[in-house]
Protein backbone atom coordinates (compact mmCIF):
# COMPACT_ATOMS: atom_id res chain seq x y z
CA UNK A 1 0.00 0.00 0.00
CA UNK A 2 1.38 3.40 -1.00
CA UNK A 3 1.33 6.10 1.68
CA UNK A 4 1.48 9.90 1.87
CA UNK A 5 3.30 10.93 5.07
CA UNK A 6 2.30 14.28 6.61
CA UNK A 7 4.15 16.23 9.32
CA UNK A 8 2.67 19.48 10.66
CA UNK A 9 4.70 22.47 11.88
CA UNK A 10 4.13 25.90 13.43
CA UNK A 11 6.24 29.01 13.70
CA UNK A 12 7.55 29.12 10.16
CA UNK A 13 7.68 32.65 8.81
CA UNK A 14 7.19 33.68 5.19
CA UNK A 15 8.18 36.84 3.36
CA UNK A 16 7.17 37.37 -0.25
CA UNK A 17 6.22 33.71 -0.54
CA UNK A 18 9.66 32.53 0.64
CA UNK A 19 10.44 30.78 3.91
CA UNK A 20 12.58 33.06 6.10
CA UNK A 21 12.75 30.70 9.08
CA UNK A 22 12.54 26.92 8.78
CA UNK A 23 10.02 24.67 10.50
CA UNK A 24 11.23 23.74 13.95
CA UNK A 25 11.13 20.14 15.15
CA UNK A 26 9.30 18.55 16.90
CA UNK A 27 6.33 18.25 14.58
CA UNK A 28 2.96 19.25 16.03
CA UNK A 29 1.40 16.13 14.51
CA UNK A 30 2.18 13.32 12.11
CA UNK A 31 -0.36 11.58 9.90
CA UNK A 32 -0.46 9.06 7.08
CA UNK A 33 -3.03 8.76 4.31
CA UNK A 34 -3.22 5.86 1.87
CA UNK A 35 -2.59 6.75 -1.78
CA UNK A 36 -5.25 5.10 -3.91
CA UNK A 37 -7.52 5.33 -6.93
CA UNK A 38 -10.04 7.56 -5.10
CA UNK A 39 -9.41 10.89 -3.42
CA UNK A 40 -8.50 10.42 0.27
CA UNK A 41 -8.29 13.25 2.85
CA UNK A 42 -6.11 13.73 5.89
CA UNK A 43 -7.48 14.78 9.25
CA UNK A 44 -7.74 18.55 9.77
CA UNK A 45 -4.42 20.24 10.59
CA UNK A 46 -3.97 21.57 14.14
CA UNK A 47 -4.93 25.13 15.04
CA UNK A 48 -1.20 26.06 15.07
CA UNK A 49 -0.13 24.40 11.80
CA UNK A 50 1.11 26.74 9.07
CA UNK A 51 3.51 24.40 7.21
CA UNK A 52 3.26 20.74 6.28
CA UNK A 53 5.95 18.37 5.07
CA UNK A 54 4.57 15.82 2.61
CA UNK A 55 6.52 12.74 1.65
CA UNK A 56 5.47 10.00 -0.76
CA UNK A 57 6.74 6.48 -0.75
CA UNK A 58 6.79 4.34 -3.91
CA UNK A 59 3.73 5.90 -5.63
CA UNK A 60 3.23 9.23 -7.41
CA UNK A 61 0.11 11.18 -6.46
CA UNK A 62 -1.73 14.44 -7.04
CA UNK A 63 -2.61 16.60 -4.03
CA UNK A 64 -5.10 19.35 -3.17
CA UNK A 65 -5.48 21.50 -0.05
CA UNK A 66 -8.47 23.17 1.58
CA UNK A 67 -11.20 22.73 4.17
CA UNK A 68 -12.78 19.85 2.22
CA UNK A 69 -10.44 19.10 -0.71
CA UNK A 70 -10.96 16.50 -3.42
CA UNK A 71 -7.81 15.55 -5.31
CA UNK A 72 -7.98 14.94 -9.05
CA UNK A 73 -5.41 13.89 -11.63
CA UNK A 74 -5.09 17.55 -12.74
CA UNK A 75 -3.94 18.84 -9.31
CA UNK A 76 -0.38 19.46 -8.13
CA UNK A 77 1.76 16.34 -8.70
CA UNK A 78 4.15 14.74 -6.23
CA UNK A 79 6.51 12.16 -7.74
CA UNK A 80 7.15 8.84 -6.02
CA UNK A 81 9.76 8.99 -3.24
CA UNK A 82 9.65 12.79 -3.00
CA UNK A 83 9.34 15.30 -0.16
CA UNK A 84 7.97 18.85 -0.31
CA UNK A 85 6.95 21.58 2.14
CA UNK A 86 3.77 23.64 1.75
CA UNK A 87 2.39 26.67 3.57
CA UNK A 88 -1.15 25.94 4.81
CA UNK A 89 -3.90 27.32 7.02
CA UNK A 90 -4.89 25.81 10.39
CA UNK A 91 -7.86 23.47 9.98
CA UNK A 92 -7.13 22.70 6.33
CA UNK A 93 -6.70 19.14 5.07
CA UNK A 94 -4.74 17.61 2.22
CA UNK A 95 -6.29 15.12 -0.21
CA UNK A 96 -4.43 12.82 -2.57
CA UNK A 97 -5.15 10.49 -5.46
CA UNK A 98 -2.84 8.12 -7.32
CA UNK A 99 -1.56 8.96 -10.78
CA UNK A 100 -2.25 6.18 -13.25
Amino acid sequence: MAVLYISEYAGTQFQGGNVVSPAQELALADQTVAIGAGSAQSAAFTNKTNVVRLSTDGQSCCIAFGTNPTATATNKRMPANSTEYFGVQPGWKVANITIA
